[in-house]
């Protein structure tokens, strides 16, 4: 099994671009998972993870229902937004300047197999970076990501979600709001739950902005003592 993860800092990148790489990342894995079971090569299967932002986004997972996009094309176009319908799951969510995503493309045959537990991971790769900010963040009961004040009227989500994985091997993964725009989750119903806001860590901690540098920083750190494994 390889423990190492080659980490990446795309810096801001339109998302597209990314989504191809990913891709490039993920089918590679995977021809290399394929070829070993057709001809025993013992060829190891490498893990990576990439931190990025995205110039302003919508994205639709794959069950997602349109009709939580609340923009038409010209308005998309006057925000200066573009919108994709991709192949995670999950609904709609947004991304943009100011906040910090995160693509694990691992191979959990690496790590471990089962898929319930990367999510948690990844829940709690946020919920520990959260605390070190002296924010008590939450799984919500039937809703993905991350929250605060769960169970009160005040429920607010500051970390979206959503994975795709095939033969073990994961790809798209979390969205951090740190210095994000919240006016932009205005235009849609974020991941299609009604009736709940959207935060961000500035203006939860009352600052203009967050060292986002120093956020990846502490992101990195929780996910590899999570996944027990060590940056390449």
């Amino acid at each position: 099994m390889n423990k190492t993860i080659d980490v990446q800092d795309l810096g801001l990148r339109d998302y597209k671009d990314v989504w191809d790489f990913q891709e490039t990342l993920f089918k590679a894995t995977i021809d290399i998972k394929i070829k070993n079971r057709r001809e025993s090569a013992g060829l190891v299967t490498p893990n990576h993870l990439l931190f990025v932002s995205h110039p302003h986004v919508y994205t639709l997972g794959k069950s997602g229902d349109m009709s939580n996009l609340l923009l038409s094309e010209a308005q998309l176009q006057s925000k200066g937004a573009t919108f994709y319908k991709i192949n995670r799951g999950g609904d709609i969510t947004y991304h943009g300047p100011g906040q910090v995503v995160g693509y694990p493309i691992l191979d959990l045959e690496n790590f471990f197999t089962d898929i319930h537990k990367f999510l948690r991971f990844l829940e709690d790769t946020i919920i520990l970076t959260l605390k070190e900010y002296g924010l008590k963040a939450e799984r919500s009961p039937g809703e993905t990501g991350v929250w605060l004040d769960v169970g009160t009227p005040f429920a607010r989500k500051i970390c979206a979600m959503g994975v795709r994985a095939s033969r073990w091997v994961t790809m798209h993964g979390f969205a951090l709001n740190v210095n994000a725009d919240l006016g932009y989750f205005d235009n849609i119903i974020p991941c299609g739950i009604r009736g709940k806001a959207v935060t961000s860590l500035n203006v939860e901690l009352g600052q203009v902005t967050v060292n986002e540098i120093e956020v990846k920083e502490k992101l990195l750190k929780h996910f590899l003592t999570l996944f027990e494994a060590i940056k390449s």
